[in-house]
């Protein structure tokens, strides 16, 4: 029996082995569209790279890998791996959802998927009674995001699961805050673990891809064949970046985990901050839960300045210098965001501020440089 590589060494090994061509230790970057025939049908396993391409067939296998799951899946963004997750549904069928979820996974939900006849709920997934609550006999689906963004808020996985496979539904859970290093949703029962692997899984700022990770070879086929009847897949090139990420994934994550830690303890700390949202600390709704789901606290927070103050938020944001002002987070170097009018401008103010995504909200990717000069940076901007 193959022994089971622990987590540090399937980001490297997982699913891998040398080219069968050349004996090349990393996959090649396979940029071909075709694939020469013997006879119609008469081929190596690859006819057309919209269907297969080795070079992603690598990434999958190491998605899989590292999600302790059997079958991965790479898309062209994280998005699009959602919108193959939503086209299992039929018109009618109802979804139910956390309600401080990504403001582009709310477009699209709401802005796409209503039109075709796919009706959302976005509850409070802090509290299981309002999931409970919110299941009918049109529900098939519940889509967890934890950590939330940005408020931080950590949803019980293994609980929302029991609820799923008692109802009959199938669970996604969208990991991009926490990646695999720090959390695999399929051990706790979830059916989809979704990424931005644009993210934490490349973690370069270089890339833009998603993906799936699924056990049930049944559900693998029908997202497959949407992932290649509906075409949103990832070059070769993208394939082989991400997969070149992966493979220092749990370093990255290491220092992120302690940045995150020392940057959070700073603005808690500080005279001039009202608010910081990180599960570390045992003050967090959900700590308990993150603690049990969860080898560390990651390298996201999100602060409000002293007094709400919309302008004071976006004088930090325009005065730092280390944090780039930037879309996006899970890179190696330090971003800082303003949701409400970047990342959550797609959402009603009425309602994201239901959530918590006040104007005066900042969101942190904190990054893996030298801590100090990280709070040095903060230090300068908030004075």
């Amino acid at each position: 029996m193959k022994k089971k590589l622990r987590f540090n060494s399937a980001t490297i090994h997982g699913g891998q082995a040398p080219d069968p061509a050349y004996g090349a230790v990393m996959p090649p970057i396979y940029q071909t569209s075709t694939y020469a025939q013997t006879t119609p049908g008469g081929h190596k396993g690859f006819e057309y790279s919209r269907t297969h391409n080795p070079t992603r067939q690598a990434l999958e296998k190491s998605l899989a890998s590292i999600e302790n799951g059997k079958h991965g899946l790479a898309f062209a963004s994280g998005l699009a791996a959602m919108d193959a997750v939503m086209k299992l549904l039929q018109p009618g069928d109802e979804v139910i959802s956390t309600n401080d979820l990504y403001g582009g996974s709310y477009r699209l939900f709401t802005k796409i998927f209503e039109g075709f006849g796919l009706k959302f709920h976005f509850v409070g997934m802090n509290d299981l009674a309002n999931v409970e609550a919110a299941i009918n006999s049109n529900t098939k689906l519940i889509w967890v995001e934890t950590p939330t963004n940005p408020m931080m808020n950590v949803v019980d996985i293994e609980a929302v699961a029991n609820l799923t496979k008692k109802n009959n539904l199938l669970l996604a859970v969208d990991n991009t805050f926490a990646s695999p290093y720090l959390q695999q949703p399929l051990n706790f029962g979830a059916d989809i673990v979704m990424h931005s692997a644009t993210k934490y899984l490349a973690g370069h700022s270089d890339v833009v891809l998603g993906s799936l990770v699924v056990n049930d070879d049944d559900l693998h086929e029908r997202l497959a064949f949407i992932q290649n009847a509906s075409g949103a897949v990832p070059g070769p090139m993208d394939s082989f970046l991400t997969l070149r990420g992966i493979k220092t994934l749990h370093v990255r994550l290491q220092r992120h985990c302690e940045n995150g830690k020392t940057v959070a303890e700073y603005l808690a700390a500080h005279p001039k901050i009202e608010k910081v949202y990180w599960p570390g600390f045992d003050t967090h709704p959900n700590h308990a839960v993150a603690k049990k789901q969860m080898k560390d606290f990651g390298g996201m927070l999100s602060f409000i300045p002293k007094g709400a103050d919309y302008k004071a938020a976006i004088k930090i944001v325009e005065n730092l210098k280390l944090f780039t002002l930037a879309e996006s987070l899970g890179g190696v170097e330090s971003l800082a965001g303003h949701p409400a009018s970047m990342t959550h401008a797609s959402i009603p103010k009425e309602e994201r501020e239901k959530s918590g995504v006040v104007d005066s909200l900042i969101r942190l990717s904190v990054g893996i440089e030298d801590a100090q000069d990280l709070i040095d940076d903060l230090a300068h901007a908030i004075e």
